[in-house]
C-alpha cells in the first residue's frame, strides 16, 4: 500500500509539472498567436491556396486548416474543422481522408516542447506532410472507395468558422486563455495516464516486454527503454508519453538521436485518447474511423521508416 500511495503521489506532481512548466508555456504562446493569424483571416488563405493539392490526396479545402491546427495548435484543434465538415455536406470518403491524414501527422502540443530538448523540427514536419498526404490518398484510393459521394463538397467554408472579434491584444489574450483551459482540463488525463504508466513499471510488466522485444529493437536502432514511450504513447496518449520520454532524457537513458529515430512512430494523435477525442466531431466522423485508422497506420509505418533512414 505504502508504494501504491507513494507512485499516487509521484504521479501527480510529475503530471504538474509537466502540464504547468513545460506545456502551458508553449501552448499559451503558440494558441495566442494562431487567434491572431485566424481572425485575419490569414488561415483561411492558406487554406484557399492549398486545395488545388490536397484535392489529389482526396482532402477537401477545409483540410489545409485541420493541417495547420494540428501542426501548429494542438492534437485536438483540427476537431473544430472536423466538425464543420460534419455538418456542411463534406461526404465521408473526404472525411475519412481527412482524418487519415489528422491521425498520422504530429501535433504541436507534444513536438514543440519536445524541440527544446532535441527533437528535430524540420524533419518532424516534413515527414508529417509526407505521412499525411500518402495517408489520405490510401484511405481515400483504397480502404474508404466503397463510402458513398453523394452530396459531395469541396471547397472551404470560411464562413461556418468562427470569427473572433477585437484587437491585437485581446485576441492572444483569449488565445492565451483558451489554451490555459485546455492544460487544465488535460491535467487529471495527463496525471492517471503517469499513474497507469508507473503502475506497469512497478508490477514488472514494462521490464518484461522490454526483455522480450530487445532484439528486435536493437536492430532497427531503438534501445530497449522505447518499450516505455511506445507503450505509453499508445495506450495513455501523446502528452503522457511526452512526459515518460522527457523524463528517460534527463536521466540519460536515451540520447536525442534515439528520440529523433523514434519520433516517426511516437508523434502522431493516432492513440486511445487522440481517437477518441477526434471523432467526438460527430457520427459521420465515428463512422469512418476504421479505413481512417487504416490510413493512418500507413502513414505513420512510412513516417517511421523515413526517420530511421534519416536518423
Amino acid at each position: 500500500m505504502e508504494k501504491l500511495v507513494t507512485t499516487m503521489l509521484q504521479s501527480g506532481k510529475a503530471g504538474l509539472d509537466l502540464a504547468l512548466y513545460v506545456l502551458l508555456p508553449v501552448l499559451v504562446i503558440m494558441m495566442a498567436v494562431m487567434k491572431v493569424v485566424e481572425a485575419k483571416g490569414l488561415l483561411a488563405l492558406v487554406a484557399r491556396w492549398m486545395r488545388p493539392l490536397l484535392k489529389l490526396f482526396g482532402v477537401p479545402g477545409a483540410g489545409a486548416f485541420a493541417i495547420l491546427q494540428l501542426l501548429l495548435v494542438s492534437f485536438a484543434a483540427p476537431l473544430a474543422t472536423l466538425a464543420i465538415m460534419e455538418r456542411d455536406g463534406t461526404n465521408r470518403r473526404h472525411i475519412a481522408a481527412t482524418l487519415a491524414m489528422v491521425l498520422t501527422m504530429s501535433q504541436a502540443n507534444v513536438v514543440f516542447p519536445m524541440v527544446a530538448v532535441g527533437l528535430n523540427l524540420g524533419i518532424i514536419m516534413l515527414t508529417s506532410l509526407v505521412g499525411g498526404f500518402a495517408a489520405a490518398a490510401l484511405t481515400y484510393y483504397v480502404f474508404a472507395r466503397s463510402l458513398e459521394e453523394k452530396e459531395a463538397r469541396d471547397s472551404f467554408d470560411a464562413s461556418a468558422l468562427p470569427e473572433p472579434k477585437g484587437n491585437i491584444m485581446s485576441l492572444m489574450i483569449l488565445g492565451g486563455q483558451e489554451a490555459v483551459q485546455v492544460i487544465l482540463g488535460a491535467i487529471p488525463m495527463l496525471i492517471l495516464a503517469i499513474f497507469l504508466v508507473n503502475l506497469l513499471k512497478l508490477s514488472g510488466s514494462i521490464g518484461l516486454l522490454e526483455r522480450m522485444l530487445a532484439p528486435l529493437l536493437g536492430r532497427i536502432g531503438f534501445p530497449a527503454v522505447a518499450v516505455l514511450p511506445l507503450a505509453t504513447k499508445y495506450l495513455a496518449g501523446g502528452t503522457a508519453m511526452m512526459g515518460v520520454t522527457l523524463n528517460l532524457l534527463k536521466e540519460g537513458a536515451i540520447t536525442t538521436v534515439e528520440l529523433n529515430r523514434m519520433a516517426g512512430f511516437l508523434t502522431n494523435p493516432c492513440d486511445l485518447v487522440g481517437v477518441a477525442v477526434l471523432i467526438s466531431a460527430g457520427a459521420r466522423c465515428a463512422s469512418v474511423v476504421r479505413p481512417a485508422i487504416a490510413g493512418a497506420v500507413a502513414g505513420i509505418l512510412l513516417r517511421g521508416v523515413l526517420h530511421l533512414m534519416i536518423f
